[in-house]
């Protein structure tokens, strides 16, 4: 793992002179609302939208950090108490490509089974924080505003809720590259639509419409394009007074059908084991897959260049 970076830690006074340290994010935005004691982390990588390492550190560092001080987040010189943890993205058309691809044929082509594997764990340790809920009296939101693939569609996965718009597409295409989604995804999607339609969604490399997966129970909530922040607000509004009914439910849930870490971790062995077994032909259409990524995002720039001239002029 990365080690924090001195220039990248500031020092804010808590109550009592307590001095406590500060990430300085580069890779996700954190907006705590104290009227309805909500936390907003929205996911803004550098490059192509994926799970790039720095990234992942830096969603593992915040989560840590919120678990450890019992689901409270510093805000205004105080702890505050959260409610709700939201996670979102700033990029316009997608949630999360998933894994970072050109990292992994790296890894894999250099038989570097301790870094893929520190990778993995890293993934699973943010997908597991979210499932105990900070290990908070707290409720977890996904918003999908764009397209959530692999280990982007299983972070989304990770949450109590899910709400997405209209028309974005999520799935797990990693069986095109002979692989499969090994961070949460065979967990966390079994124990919502059952063994079977989850081996059938994997397996299938498909990707489907929210709309879709709202029938099948996998999305709670579909609503119209660009509406997904208000959706999000409205919900937690009207849940206020009937917030720790509901949050005892989801509890249950988790009682009830548990995913325990050793079960993450253990597959996400099976995932790693699996990946360094890739062939050459496997990994020529994985990086296929990079330079497809790549394209789009140049494409994304170039198009963000010409409107800020035109507007410019």
């Amino acid at each position: 793992m990365m080690t924090l970076e001195r220039e990248n830690m500031s020092v804010i006074q808590g109550t009592g002179n307590v001095s406590i340290p500060k990430r300085q994010y580069h890779q996700i935005d954190l907006e705590y609302h104290s009227a309805s004691n909500a936390l907003w982390t929205y996911m803004k990588p550098l490059g192509v939208p994926c799970f790039n390492l720095g990234m992942v550190e830096e969603l593992h560092h915040t989560f840590t950090d919120v678990q450890r001080h019992d689901g409270q987040f510093f805000h205004e010189n105080a702890w505050s108490p959260v409610d709700y943890f939201v996670i979102a993205s700033r990029h316009p058309s997608t949630f999360n490509l998933g894994g970072d691809l050109a990292l992994f044929i790296r890894l894999i082509k250099a038989r570097d089974r301790h870094a893929l594997m520190n990778y993995a764990k890293l993934c699973v340790d943010g997908i597991y924080t979210r499932l105990c809920n900070y290990n908070a009296s707290a409720m977890t939101i996904s918003l999908v505003q764009g397209d959530a693939l692999g280990g982007g569609f299983e972070f989304a996965l990770s949450s109590n809720i899910i709400v997405a718009e209209r028309g974005v597409r999520m799935g797990f295409p990693e069986i095109m590259f002979n692989l499969f989604p090994g961070m949460g995804a065979y967990s966390l999607l079994s124990r919502r639509i059952g063994m079977r339609a989850a081996e059938k969604m994997m397996i299938s490399g498909n990707t489907y419409l929210a709309e879709d997966l709202e029938k099948l129970g996998v999305v709670d909530l579909v609503v119209p394009p660009g509406e997904g922040n208000k959706a999000v607000f409205e919900m937690i509004q009207k849940q206020s007074k009937r917030l720790n009914g509901l949050r005892a439910i989801y509890e249950c849930r988790r009682h009830t059908n548990p995913i325990s870490y050793k079960e993450l971790l253990d597959i996400t062995s099976i995932w790693v084991d699996s990946a360094l077994k890739l062939t050459d032909k496997d990994l020529h259409m994985m990086n296929r897959l990079v330079h497809s990524q790549r394209r789009q995002q140049d494409q994304r720039a170039q198009t963000e260049a010409s409107s800020f001239y035109l507007a410019a002029a």
